[in-house]
């Protein structure tokens, strides 16, 4: 007695391959398998696109953030002066630095003073947020020192003051400028309050890769910090950089222990986690809703597949005829519906990888053809949009779209398989 062929046997794919190639006027593919291969390639495409914008514009925003602001800040609870008002200052904030980094995992303590300013250069004025600290301390953080447009020299900072590119545009300042800061809590004299008003030599001109930051922000050496706002011998908080700021919560504890009494800690993810939060559920919804695209694409297979079965119904019966198996014509249709999923997943993996990695300058065409003005910082927070391939997102795609086509396909390929061949060859 023979032996039945292996599933998927040489003459399977062969005739599969026929049918896939066959022309329309002789029964083979239609236009709505085109239209199929066209909708998975599409949205397969669109799916990892978004994927990889999800992912670099995650990755930009989080490296912003800690490229130019503390992973953990500490602040004095405060305690009620004789005044009747909450005093937060720091005094022994040298002492509590040390303590503080000490903690295991603990890269950078510094001390800091921050104020409200009004920087005035001629007759451009804009309100900045002046952060006084160290020379030393400012350098090491990464989205200030290491920017790749940044001006003039940042070893210069004890002699100067360092500005964001955006306040620097804003009131038209360059690197050599004096620019003036008016502080309202100036000095005390027996009429009041009078404002301070100290002239700076602008030394180093920064950009931290957020719109933000580099609007607002202003760096002073922190003795000068302290004299211009009248915090001398105190510092306001502590900027505390760790080794792993995504993992910055296992240790908040300890840092708040070693901080000591009547003192609070504020993480970046207490900053930011609302945003980050939100990116996540919109990151979840646009998959949901991009997979329904990929449904909707892969459930045109099932129609072109249909549309073979009925073309094919005479060979179907011959084929049944001569000792074909039901098993035998549900795989050689099935790999005519999965060989459209495959090429439309294939060609749609090539094109999202090709815009992931592409993607400067195709968004600066797009730009140009649009006159300029698609992306505004001032409302992103990013000066590009930025994309960032990894394999997991490439994989799920791949994962998604293969799985829904060849789903989708078994039900017409059981259909061919279930055709009478006595009613298939009834009217030949």
């Amino acid at each position: 007695m023979a032996s039945s062929p292996a599933p998927f046997a040489p003459f399977e794919w062969m005739i599969a391959w026929r049918y896939l190639r066959a022309r329309r006027a002789e029964g083979g593919v239609s236009v709505m398998t085109w239209i199929s291969l066209i909708g998975i390639t599409l949205a397969v495409f669109a799916l990892i696109a978004t994927l990889a914008v999800r992912s670099g514009f995650r990755s930009e925003f989080v490296g912003t953030i800690l490229g130019a602001n503390a992973h953990v800040t500490v602040y004095n609870a405060g305690s009620v002066t004789a005044q009747g008002t909450i005093d937060r200052a720091i005094p022994d904030y040298d002492a509590m630095a040390t303590r503080v980094a000490g903690v295991p995992g603990v890269t950078r303590v510094a001390p800091l003073i921050r104020g409200q300013v009004m920087i005035s250069k001629a007759r451009r004025n804009a309100g900045v947020e002046v952060l006084g600290i160290s020379g030393e301390n400012l350098a090491t953080l990464p989205g200030i020192a290491n920017s790749d447009r940044a001006r003039g020299d940042l070893g210069r900072f004890g002699d100067g003051i360092a500005i964001g590119s955006g306040v620097a545009r804003e009131i038209g300042a360059r690197v050599g400028d004096r620019v003036r800061l008016i502080s309202p809590n100036g000095t005390k004299t027996p009429f009041g309050t009078s404002p301070r008003i100290n002239a700076y030599e602008v030394v180093y001109i920064f950009s931290a890769g957020r719109y933000d930051i580099d609007r607002t922000r202003v760096y002073m050496p922190f003795p000068e910090a302290q004299s211009f706002f009248n915090r001398e011998g105190v510092a306001d908080e502590l900027e505390v950089m760790v080794t792993n700021p995504e993992a910055v919560d296992g240790i908040a504890l300890d840092l708040l222990r070693a901080a000591g009494d009547n003192t609070q800690i504020w993480t970046w993810r207490d900053a930011s986690g609302s945003f980050l939060r939100a990116l996540e559920v919109e990151d979840n919804v646009m998959f949901v809703l991009l997979s329904v695209l990929v449904l909707i694409a892969a459930m045109n297979i099932v129609s072109g597949l249909i549309m073979l079965v009925k073309n094919k119904g005479r060979d179907i019966g011959i084929l049944r005829t001569i000792g074909l198996s039901e098993g035998s014509i549900l795989r050689i249709f099935f790999i005519c519906g999965a060989f459209t999923g495959l090429v439309g997943t294939l060609m749609g993996v090539i094109l999202g990888c090709l815009f992931a990695l592409y993607i400067d300058p195709i968004f600066s065409l797009v730009n140009y053809v649009a006159g300029g003005g698609v992306w505004d910082p001032a409302i992103r927070g990013i000066y590009a949009l930025p994309a960032e391939l990894h394999l997991s997102d490439v994989l799920s795609a791949v994962g998604l779209s293969l799985g829904l086509s060849f789903v989708v396909t078994i039900f017409p390929a059981r259909r061919a398989a279930r055709m009478n061949p006595v009613e298939a060859l009834r009217y030949e």
